[in-house]
């Protein structure tokens, strides 16, 4: 299992959820799927040391978080009976009670299980190694017990102390034996809350391994016997935790609990601002870190808050004009986006040649201030909150799921008896300060505030077929789309077509998605609404309704295969069934020329105009002329993913040479037609601008002299042979008349120039394999460049093909 950083302030409840617990999160597929057999034994063993590894690895990161807690102990004893001790005997023993029996249990553990794990046989034993854990949980009920008075003391030693609080807000835990990092630093909150936490997970480590352990095999018995000691454990620790950690106390003496909270994007006086929102079980609060000086504790300030009494959702041909909200362009989002891939190339090459810690911080926060930008910018879904006794308020949202996650929310906390009511500055006062200690959402979303073991994400492109869907209770007009996460935020990908008038939509569409360290795949299923009177006044878009939501983890070695996965996703009773592959971005580069020469697609360009004796390939005119007829003010034409199944069938009939190809490109989908032109140019044996003159490309786009850069840019197109220069001239303006839309289809130069330029530039796979190093470093440099190059031709004005062959007058040398 991935070690994964859990807060230390979030309440101590612990969870023996199975893999079915979470609402719309998709089980993980086993049981239903495999056919049973040796192959399906080999592999559950197979994953049963997957298992085992990361749990081990887990294990490692725990007993070295448990030894940077103990390592101040001792100086604190000794200093204990002395005449000026830092802490009385007593406050030692509050603090640090059973860390040290729960730290050579597992280091017991740890020195038993490793050696099994190294020198691996799926024969081996090690059940009665967990069956030993699980009998001496009775130290993890004492260390709970006391908790709560363990925090209180740390606290009260740290404010009354200051050399304790300087020992306790930087403890040093050891970096994994195969880590670059040496050391991190922790607060002594957090550390006291890693045992809370390890319980769960050794409870969760317990089922994966049940489920890959077949049940003839002798750890199966033993395994299950401590399955059911810890789940039992958790079932009597959960009843005696005090739940007060997670709610406040209202003046009526009835507890306030704190059920949802994270970071939004409120529009305020015309501009954007970051808020963090707290939803308690009577009351919405909206707040912001205070700046506070250094050593100090972080503390909120209220910015409003709205009893969930009086609190209603505008309809949305009720809202008011909302102000005039400024959208960044995507160029602008695309650009940082870019940027931020580069710098964190430039700290993972740091890393790699142990660079100095200095320059590595710089490097993190000029990364943070430009995802923090991103993070403010890129939301554009408008959530209207109204307070029935006067005032709204507009939040920004990049996704519908997190817009509808809010709304049902508090719908459902509103279906009890509320009262209205008002808070007193004193009230008000103390529910914003125990904001700070309830929080469950700690850090803004951006990756530069992961941990460095945490998941990079995935890079490359996601195959996703929505297959179909069950469990609607009466006929509508249905949909899906997909969202994956991005740079800290989701992003809605695609969209399947409308299925009518039906309770059991079959829609087998495929979609391909680009992935830029994605973690989660979401789909979300609407009914379509075609009431023009349900206009949203803050956008101007037809409200559909979202009939249900679901999110899966986008697992790197469950994904990762060549074959396709297949996945049920469960949201509110429906049941979303699809299927998926990853294929990584490396993988995605490689050019495979065709074996059959008599098509088009993977073939010569220069056979492909020969054959056909035209000067720009068939399948190139055709797609034009179709876009340019019905599609050229279609909103993310080139950008929007068409239907993976449309594009296949066009490409088998333009392979074909089928004389009904007009016929079906009338009729198909313009973003299929659209696709089918990117994909034509992703598929040739060289890329359209040549493996021979890439470098050179590279070299040319990167000189700081424009006339030096004009010269050079305009030698190397006369260098193209014929058939390329003459089609790439032909797309060139193509593009140029798609980007003169961008009022109506929201594609500028730069965002043609994002889709196309590696399609057009990027190398065959002889040529890239110099290239290769991180996955997010291919994206960050070569894409950039390739984006800069077909954006400079772009810009440039008209290039005629004739001009260009007879205009000498620069100086001109072999490439």
């Amino acid at each position: 299992m991935p070690y994964i950083d859990e807060s230390p302030t979030m309440s101590p409840q612990l969870s023996a959820r199975g893999q079915d617990s979470g609402d719309g999160v998709s089980p993980t597929p086993t049981d239903g799927l495999s056919t049973g057999g040796e192959r399906d034994a080999g592999k559950g063993l197979e994953m049963r040391k997957l298992v085992l590894s990361g749990f081990l690895a887990s294990e490692e990161i725990y007993i070295n978080q448990l030894e940077a807690l103990l390592l101040p102990m001792k100086p604190l004893k000794a200093t204990a009976t002395t005449s000026q001790p830092v802490l009385t005997l007593q406050q030692i023993e509050t603090i640090f009670y059973k860390i040290q029996d729960i730290y050579e249990i597992h280091k017991e553990f740890y020195d038993s299980l490793s050696p099994k794990v190294q020198q691996w046989d799926s024969n081996i034993s090690m059940g009665h190694l967990f069956q030993k854990l699980a009998s001496r949980l009775g130290v993890y009920k004492a260390f709970v017990d006391n908790y709560k008075i363990a925090l209180e003391t740390a606290e009260k030693c740290s404010q009354s102390n200051y050399q304790f609080q300087k020992i306790s807000e930087e403890l040093k835990v050891k970096g994994p034996k195969d880590s670059k990092e040496s050391h991190t630093s922790v607060t002594m909150e957090a550390l006291l809350y890693k045992p809370i936490d390890r319980v769960t997970r050794s409870t969760l480590v317990l089922h994966d391994l049940l489920k890959h352990t077949p049940a003839d095999h002798p750890d199966y018995p033993l395994l299950q016997d401590a399955l059911r000691i810890s789940q039992n454990f958790l079932s009597s620790i959960n009843e005696d935790i005090d739940p007060r950690r997670t709610a406040v106390t209202t003046p009526k003496g009835e507890t306030r609990q704190l059920v949802k909270d994270g970071f939004l994007v409120e529009l305020s006086e015309g501009s954007r601002k970051l808020r963090h929102v707290f939803l308690f079980t009577d009351v919405l609060l909206c707040a912001k870190l205070k700046k506070t000086a250094v050593g100090k504790h972080q503390q909120y300030d209220c910015k409003w808050y709205v009893p969930l009494a009086d609190l209603v959702f505008p309809s949305p041909e009720e809202s008011e004009h909302c102000p005039q909200v400024h959208v960044i362009p995507d160029h602008e989002l695309e650009d940082m986006k870019m940027k931020i891939s580069a710098i964190k190339s430039e700290v993972q090459k740091e890393k790699a040649n142990k660079g100095q810690s200095r320059a590595i911080e710089r490097l993190k926060k000029k990364m943070f201030e430009n995802e923090f930008w991103l993070l403010l910018n890129s939301p554009a879904i408008p959530f209207r909150i109204h307070n029935r006794n006067g005032k709204s308020y507009l939040f920004l949202l990049s996704s519908d799921y997190e817009r509808s996650e809010w709304r049902e929310a508090i719908q459902k906390l509103q279906k009890k008896d509320l009262q209205a009511f008002v808070l007193s500055s004193v009230e008000l006062q103390v529910l914003t300060g125990s904001c700070f200690k309830l929080r469950t959402v700690h850090n803004i979303p951006v990756t530069s505030n992961k941990d460095d073991d945490e998941s990079p994400g995935l890079y490359g492109f996601l195959h996703v077929i929505v297959h179909s869907a069950k469990g609607f209770k009466q006929s509508a007009n249905l949909y899906c789309t997909l969202e994956v996460d991005s740079f800290g935020y989701f992003v809605s990908k695609a969209k399947t077509r409308v299925f009518r008038d039906t309770t059991e939509p079959q829609w087998n569409e495929e979609f391909e998605i680009e992935l830029e360290g994605s973690q989660s795949l979401r789909i979300l299923c609407y009914e379509k609404c075609y009431d023009k009177t349900k206009l949203n006044k803050d956008n101007n878009e037809i409200v559909d309704k979202i009939m249900g939501k679901g999110q899966i983890q986008l697992d790197p070695q469950a994904v990762q295969t060549k074959n396709w996965h297949m996945d049920v996703i469960e949201m509110n009773g429906i049941k979303v069934e699809f299927s998926m592959k990853f294929t990584s971005r490396d993988m995605s580069l490689k050019r495979t020329p065709s074996k059959k020469q008599t098509g088009v697609f993977g073939v010569k360009i220069s056979v492909v105009t020969k054959r056909e004796r035209s000067k720009v390939p068939y399948i190139v005119r055709q797609c034009i002329e179709e876009v340019e007829k019905r599609g050229i003010e279609e909103v993310g034409i080139y950008r929007i993913s068409g239907v993976a199944t449309d594009i296949q069938a066009l490409k088998a009939v333009f392979d074909a040479n089928n004389k009904d190809i007009l016929v079906m490109l009338s009729d198909m989908d313009i973003n299929a037609i659209a696709g089918t032109l990117k994909l034509y140019f992703r598929e040739l044996p060289e890329p359209l601008l040549t493996d021979r003159l890439y470098p050179a490309f590279m070299e040319g786009i990167a000189l700081s002299d424009p006339a030096a850069k004009e010269n050079c840019m305009m030698h190397l197109l006369r260098s193209l042979p014929d058939p390329n220069l003459i089609t790439f001239l032909f797309l060139l303006e193509h593009l140029k008349r798609v980007a003169e839309k961008e009022p109506i289809n929201k594609m500028s130069l730069h965002n043609l120039a994002t889709v196309f330029g590696p399609t057009l530039l990027r190398p065959s796979e002889g040529e890239s394999k110099g290239h290769l190093t991180l996955a997010s470093d291919i994206w960050s440099h070569d894409v950039m460049a390739q984006v800069q190059v077909l954006l400079y031709y772009l810009q440039h004005p008209p290039i005629s093909f004739t001009e260009l062959k007879r205009n000498t007058l620069y100086f001109s040398t072999d490439v």
